[in-house]
């Protein structure tokens, strides 16, 4: 064998060496191990989002159906500000209502901050989901960004503007922020 072959095959043993020995040092994954952890707390934290916004939107629509009849009742997305307000002084997470239509009822329902208006812009071009993981006071947050479409004809007797909306058109969004766990 002449002593390039040997080179390279001594480097080839050596580096099988090196692969198999290394989960048995410790300290050797430290770091995968970590990366693990964390992205299994962002994926447990996304599903709760999930559920978050199933809820939320149920709860709305329910609203909608059942108890907004005519002009003088109360909008089921005034109720579920209120709601997202009382939820957020609980601490658990926040959650925004958004004006994806530009044509906002309220002010306060604008796009705030550069995830924001970001998650608008992404959710209005087509995407299901917006988000991003953020650091905060040394802790991560997922903020996360859902699209809300037109769902029911009553939504047209307070919001005329959405009349026009396409079918799965957002015409608003839910911001989310909660922490990782």
């Amino acid at each position: 064998m002449n002593s390039f072959k040997r080179t390279v095959m001594l480097a080839i043993c050596a580096a099988l060496v090196v692969a198999l020995a290394a989960p048995h040092f410790p300290g050797a994954n430290a770091a995968d191990k970590e990366k693990k952890k964390k992205d299994r707390a962002l994926d447990r934290t996304r599903e709760t989002v999930k559920m978050l916004d199933e809820i939320y939107k149920t709860a709305v629509v329910l609203i909608t159906t059942h108890y907004v009849n005519d002009k003088d009742d109360l909008p089921a997305g005034t109720a579920a500000i209120a709601l997202f307000e009382a939820v957020g002084k609980g601490g658990t997470h926040q959650v925004r209502l958004l004006d994806a239509s530009g044509e906002p009822l309220e002010d306060k329902n604008t796009a705030k901050d550069a995830f924001e208006k970001a998650a608008v812009e992404k959710l209005k071009a087509g995407a299901a989901w917006h988000e991003e993981v953020i650091k905060k006071d040394g802790k991560r947050y997922l903020r996360a960004a859902t699209p809300i479409p037109v769902v029911l004809k009553k939504c047209v007797m307070c919001h005329e503007n959405y009349a026009d909306a396409k079918k799965n058109e957002p015409i608003g969004a839910l911001s989310y922020t909660i922490p990782i766990k």
